[in-house]
């Protein structure tokens, strides 16, 4: 059995699992307590009469720690067995009464440690002593159940409050309510203890109602939140914006966004500020129904009403312009953004970008390439791509040699498939002294797996021998 060296300012005693020892461990927390100039040799003798092979007779009242000692010693065992067995010999001395501190600590680690059959023990004795009890020890007997999915134990636990003369509260409510929706099983079970609760004294409060609409949404029972959702203007409690957002979350899931601007109105009219989140989802729900000029209106109201838009609800207006072959709208929502003092990041550039050049709008496509890099942002190289495809497609190749030549001078590494649009067309035009300039630019940057240098040089490859089968013609 290991051994547990438990220090007292002179002695070091060794804790194990066996009463003699642990009465060992009590005497020495006692005189340890002691201050008077006679202590150390107190100890010493103590330590010096001891003969591990004899009996111990039992511990008077003088000799027992105090319950605060006790308390101390039990919270600072790792192992909740051990902590037991000191609380069990501790019990056992004449007129010793534990503290319900020390029954609050040694509960909660109990049941930590899943020994719910000695936690339970514990209570039963507690309950026993008629003392009062705190609320926090239900919490977290509450939270230790949840942990271990026993929704039915966390049940029983809520409806035994009372009998420790103690009256739930509604964070206990919503403990145990939080707990039950996790499993789909008990969400009737848990609409019945919310209806119920007000007879124990706990009274729902907007948590409580959220607790049970999320569930709702998520079970696909939509018009049961609605009723939750109703019913908090019936019993005075006054809904939150989670309580709005969830139920407009839930609307935008089931594709009816106009039903949830409705509640965004609603929300605002009846002083409300909605979250970022809640806009987020709106946003997000109108550009993925196409229904852009409203998202781009949304977005330009929300300052007004109180929610600076951030990079995300940007982005998301972006997103949805450029989806839809709207990117030069797009850039006017990326001008709004400087206005407002929101600087574009990586994603609105790659956005904007490549749906730039989905369009063919090939110039303002580069012009945004060359200002994201020139803050330092990198082109993905699927965009960088397309743009000097683009370029090529339509004849102007030295645009697209530029925008490769900026692309090597940031250190960017040009896609295998980019080298092999490029390098074959410039050997067309026998611009030797260009494709030897890029390739000394190519050796200063760092080659990456999919660069493919060589497959680049098919192209090389076959202008060369193009040029020699036609010198032997000519021959």
């Amino acid at each position: 059995m290991p051994h547990f060296f438990i220090r007292s300012s002179t002695t070091h005693l060794p804790i194990t699992g066996n009463r003699f020892s642990l009465s060992l461990r009590l005497q020495a927390i006692k005189l340890s307590s002691h201050s008077g100039p006679d202590s150390h040799n107190q100890q010493q003798t103590f330590q010096a009469n001891q003969e591990p092979n004899k009996e111990l007779e039992p511990l008077s009242v003088s000799h027992v720690a105090s319950p605060s000692s006790i308390k101390k010693l039990i919270s600072s065992q790792s192992d909740p067995l051990l902590a037991k067995e000191i609380f069990d010999l501790a019990s056992r001395q004449p007129d010793f009464r534990h503290s319900y501190s020390t029954y609050y600590s040694l509960i909660i680690k109990l049941g930590r440690s899943r020994h719910f059959s000695l936690m339970e023990s514990l209570m039963t004795q507690l309950k026993s002593l008629h003392c009062p009890v705190t609320p926090a020890l239900f919490s977290n007997i509450i939270r230790i159940y949840g942990d271990a999915h026993l929704p039915q134990k966390v049940v029983r636990t809520f409806y035994s409050i009372v009998e420790y003369n103690c009256k739930p509260t509604s964070k206990h409510l919503n403990l145990t309510l939080d707990v039950l929706v996790a499993d789909r099983r008990f969400l009737r079970p848990a609409f019945e203890l919310f209806r119920t609760a007000h007879k124990y004294g706990a009274f729902p409060n907007a948590k409580s109602y959220n607790i049970l609409m999320r569930a709702f949404c998520y079970n696909d029972e939509l018009s049961v939140a609605y009723k939750l959702f109703n019913l908090m203007f019936k019993r005075d409690v006054v809904p939150d914006v989670e309580s709005y957002r969830i139920l407009m979350q839930a609307l935008c899931r089931k594709s009816q966004v106009a039903r949830a601007v409705d509640l965004l109105e609603d929300m605002l009219n009846k002083g409300f500020v909605p979250d970022t989140l809640s806009y987020t989802t709106l946003l997000n729900s109108l550009c993925r129904k196409k229904k852009l000029r409203e998202a781009y209106k949304l977005l330009c109201r929300m300052k007004v009403k109180g929610c600076n838009p951030n990079i995300v609800h940007y982005n998301t207006v972006i997103l949805g312009l450029c989806r839809e072959g709207r990117a030069l709208e797009a850039i006017k929502v990326l001008d709004d953004m400087h206005s407002n003092g929101c600087s574009p990041n990586l994603v609105s550039y790659r956005t904007l970008a490549g749906g730039l050049t989905d369009q063919g709008l090939y110039e303002e496509a580069r012009n945004f390439v060359e200002d994201m890099m020139s803050k330092g942002f990198s082109p993905h190289f699927s965009v960088a791509h397309s743009l000097i495809r683009g370029f090529c497609n339509v004849g102007k190749l030295e645009e697209a040699y530029g925008v490769l030549g900026k692309l090597l001078q940031h250190g960017e590494v040009p896609h295998g498939d980019t080298w092999s649009e490029i390098v074959p067309r410039i050997c067309e035009g026998e611009d030797m002294e260009r494709l030897a300039a890029l390739l000394n630019e190519v050796i200063k940057v760092e080659i990456k797996p999919y660069t493919r240098l060589v497959d680049a040089g098919a192209g090389l490859g076959d202008y060369l021998v193009n040029r020699i089968q036609a010198k032997s013609r000519n021959i």
